[in-house]
């Protein structure tokens, strides 16, 4: 099992509120350069996704499970099909979005029990509490050339310390896809 890390960032490492959804003042970052900078498999997921598991927090399966089921395309048939595991203490139904189960007991636990390999995408407080663990194994980030200074951050200043190599660098738009794993101790 190895745990993978999707993310859309800022160049100053501002996370939340992509697109808007959740109207803060500094959202919708994501969509001021295009669709087609985030259209597709972007992080180069195909593999993983037909292998994998997918976790996500309440929020985001939330958000996805609005969007997702509608999409039509290879990418979209494949986060359709792949089996998604919730990280939530009060979602009950997650019937709105094909191959959902909330998951039972302690994310932790879950997550190291899983065999196969664990995409997150999106889902900070999910992010940290495995960042928390040393459990993050690689990063894939979209980086967008745009400043915030504001929002929650990958990276919080508190955090625990991630010492990594860059595995894959490319500029294919606007924006930057990066790959980082564990550098080697």
């Amino acid at each position: 099992m190895s745990v993978t890390v999707i993310q859309f960032t800022t160049l100053d490492g501002a996370v939340s509120d992509p697109d808007g959804s959740d109207g803060t003042p500094y959202g919708g970052w994501l969509l001021r350069y295009g669709r087609a900078e985030i259209e597709g498999d972007r992080f180069r997921l195909a593999g993983l996704l037909d292998e994998g598991v997918l976790l996500l927090g309440r929020g985001t399966w939330e958000a996805f499970a609005r969007l997702w089921p509608g999409r039509e395309g290879s990418f979209a048939d494949r986060m359709n099909a792949v089996a998604k595991r919730v990280a939530s203490r009060t979602l009950t139904d997650v019937s709105a979005w094909a191959n959902s189960t909330v998951l039972d007991g302690d994310l932790l636990d879950a997550v190291k029990r899983e065999q196969r390999e664990v995409i997150v995408m999106g889902s900070l407080s999910v992010v940290r509490t495995l960042m928390a663990q040393d459990l993050v194994d690689e990063y894939r980030l979209i980086t967008f050339p745009t400043v915030l200074g504001a929002g929650e951050r990958l990276f919080a200043p508190d955090g625990p310390a991630a010492h990594l190599e860059c595995l894959e660098v490319e500029k294919p738009g606007a924006t930057v896809f990066a790959r980082y794993g564990r550098a080697a101790r």
